[in-house]
């Protein structure tokens, strides 16, 4: 069973890279992929049901607090983008379109799909410290240490993407590069989810560590607040995040009827 979880968790992962990059993949494969996405949850849900049994037992220290959250809010936006993104399906169930009004289904795809990519991210950091609890002090050393400047990178590119006005309603529409490399944007998007998961994993450390006696809550805050620095000495080296003038100014800007889905880089 345990090999079971670990194999739809690997590909949850997986299949979120590409979901991300619609400039890619186009419309029909990135409706697919969706649908795939959510049968992955619903099977994630299934072999994980006792989450849900033990939900309002026992009691909640720090870290059950931060990760009950954290999967709540998850899985309400997740369902949020998939009824949204189903809304405006043409291919995969296009028997659902308009189930939600697609303007208002648009504007919803946008902002959660960027929330449940970010909250993912935060999850899968969750659990890193039990993936890496049997590593030698040194190794884990030089990993803190090079994901500390990976996760730079993810932040950078999160503030030149202009996600942040995005997932607070303050751009309906979002700006994808059409031609950009495909596997540049695979890495791009690996970066953003190492940022996020680095920090679900250090804010489970701090959490954790609590009222003891150790540097781990001081470490694990330095480790945050070093890659926050790399991805903002990163953004004012290249120049600040990029100018939407410039991408309506350009021929990768699509029109909004003909990415009806894709304008939402990472929804269902």
């Amino acid at each position: 069973m345990n090999r079971i979880k670990r194999m739809i968790d690997a590909l949850l992962t997986i299949v979120l890279i590409p979901l991300m990059a619609y400039q890619v993949t186009g419309e029909a494969l990135h409706e697919w992929l969706g649908i795939t996405m959510v049968l992955l949850v619903i099977i994630h849900q299934v072999l994980n049901r006792k989450w849900y049994v033990a939900l309002f037992k026992g009691n909640y220290q720090a870290f059950r607090i931060l990760s009950t959250v954290i999967n709540v809010l998850l899985l309400v936006s997740f369902a949020l983008t998939a009824i949204s993104g189903m809304s405006m399906s043409n291919h995969a169930v296009p028997f659902l379109y308009n189930l939600v009004n697609v303007n208002t289904a648009r504007v919803m795809h946008l902002a959660f799909s960027y929330w449940s990519f970010i909250l993912m991210g935060l999850h899968i950091g969750l659990h890193i410290g039990a993936m890496t609890a049997r590593m030698q002090k040194n190794i884990k050393m030089v990993l803190s240490i090079a994901f500390t400047i990976i996760a730079g990178y993810g932040f950078y590119l999160f503030l030149k993407s202009g996600i942040a006005s995005y997932i607070t309603f303050k751009t309906h529409f979002a700006f994808l590069d059409y031609e950009k490399n495909a596997g540049l944007v695979f890495v791009e998007n690996i970066a953003m989810i190492i940022f996020f998961a680095f920090i679900g994993h250090n804010l489970a450390n701090v959490v954790k560590g609590l009222g003891k006696n150790d540097n781990s809550v001081l470490k694990s805050l330095m480790y945050i607040m070093m890659s926050v620095i790399v991805g903002f000495v990163l953004n004012m080296a290249v120049g600040g995040n990029v100018s939407t003038d410039n991408v309506w100014q350009s021929n990768t800007f699509q029109n909004v009827e003909t990415i009806k889905m894709g304008m939402l880089m990472n929804g269902l």
